[in-house]
């Protein structure tokens, strides 16, 4: 409706929208009314307008037409004059927050009770109007690298990442479980479509009650055919997050004002492997019994990524082999090593990715030494025993992305309506 608006200084144009605050100045009174996208000033005299603002509130949905006009001191640039004002629809009760001013002012706990409130905020919906153009810079990138979009299902036999982090459903009277990530069905893909990508939810039943963890949350994955290395995928990656930055930078330019957002410039992504990382931050002491990183080495992973390299982002890379999942390829160089590798967002781990196991019978050793029967992957190995090529891939956690980006504190900020041990309402 704004673009609308710009593009008719000085003409009539007409909309529907929600009164979204009302300042009564006595001759005149100025009405925001808030539409999908935007909150536009609408200046209302008795002089100009055919219909009486009587007992009008906020939040009462109306029609509004009147004279697009010129306000350098708005925040749009613009208000429209109006010629009239017609009630569409009215409350039946008061909002139980005040959302009419720039940000809530109460406790993210409130702020989550009160969904169906706090969202009308124009602070909080830009967060999920920006998450939308991050999920469309994505489209708009795999499409353009020939990637084929597909939709893996949710309800399973087996996890791709196994262990107890899965959650267990009746499935008329067979067990079966919410997908921990589309992996299986990335990898199988492969085979027919060379490139695949898919945006969808994922479930991790981890008992986690931290701002950084949520159990359902959305995927940006993707994989890839014919690739040569690990590194292959990290760059597609570093090129997908510079187009989508450049995407929502030039469509989003409104949600960035409103959030002060801190898009970063990439240009060059350092990436350390992870024994050096772990000797870099703890002098190799405990080296040889850590698998993985934990919050604190993250957080200074990222200082250390931005005072040597002037980098947000920053690659660790060749995780221990004998970690899950499974799936990863074990260097040929240092078989205790596996071609895995984790982007850093701001202190933050954002993905997780490298190349896979395409030899049938290298897969299945390796399910092996990781104690797994490889009966149990049956359907999944049946990709591998009809051929598969060299591939690997990554997923990206939507919220921690945008998370990051927004440099927020909880990651239940930046998801529109968060599933965690807590809470399963609204």
């Amino acid at each position: 409706m704004l673009a609308d608006a710009k593009a008719n200084m000085g003409k009539e144009v007409e909309f529907s929208g929600c009164v979204h605050r009302i300042k009564n100045m006595g001759s005149i009174a100025f009405i925001v009314v808030r539409t999908s996208r935007d909150v536009i000033q609408t200046v209302y005299s008795a002089d100009n307008c055919k219909d009486s603002i009587e007992g009008l509130r906020e939040g009462f949905f109306v029609n509004v037409k009147g004279i697009v006009k010129e306000n350098p001191k708005d925040f749009n640039g613009l208000e429209i004059e109006l010629d009239s004002i017609k009630l569409i629809s009215t409350n039946a009760a008061e909002l139980p927050l005040k959302i009419s001013q720039g940000r809530l002012n109460c406790t993210i706990e409130v702020n989550l009770d009160n969904r169906a409130a706090s969202l009308r905020n124009p602070y909080e919906r830009a967060i999920f109007k920006l998450q939308e153009g991050l999920v469309q810079g994505m489209h708009k990138f795999m499409q353009a690298n020939n990637f084929t979009e597909i939709h893996s299902p949710k309800i399973v036999a087996q996890g791709a990442e196994g262990g107890a982090n899965i959650f267990r459903l009746d499935y008329f009277g067979k067990s079966a479980f919410l997908n921990q990530s589309p992996q299986f069905y990335k990898q199988m893909a492969v085979a027919f479509f060379d490139r695949v990508y898919e945006i969808a939810p994922v479930y991790r039943a981890e008992k986690h009650a931290t701002s950084r963890h949520i159990n359902e949350y959305i995927g940006l994955d993707f994989e890839m055919g014919y690739i040569d290395s690990m590194y292959d995928v990290m760059k597609m990656e570093i090129a997908m997050l510079k187009s989508i930055f450049e995407y929502i930078k030039e469509n989003y330019q409104n949600e960035l004002k409103i959030l002060e957002a801190d898009v970063p410039e990439i240009k060059e992504v350092p990436s350390i492997k992870f024994a050096d990382a772990i000797e870099l931050l703890r002098g190799g002491e405990g080296s040889g019994k850590k698998f993985d990183l934990d919050p604190e080495d993250e957080v200074n992973l990222g200082k250390y990524a931005k005072e040597k390299y002037d980098s947000d982002f920053i690659f660790v890379t060749h995780f221990p082999s004998s970690k899950p999942p499974f799936y990863a390829m074990n260097s040929r160089e240092d078989p205790r090593e596996a071609y895995k590798f984790d982007l850093l967002f701001r202190g933050l781990e954002i993905t997780s990715g490298g190349q896979r196991i395409h030899d049938y019978n290298e897969q299945v050793e390796k399910m092996k030494a990781q104690g797994l029967d490889p009966d149990d992957f049956k359907n999944y190995l049946e990709a591998h025993k009809y051929g598969l090529p060299p591939h690997g891939g990554l997923g990206i956690g939507l919220e921690r992305l945008l998370m990051k980006l927004l440099n927020k504190n909880n990651i239940r900020e930046t998801s529109l309506f968060p599933r965690d041990i807590n809470r399963l309402l609204p």
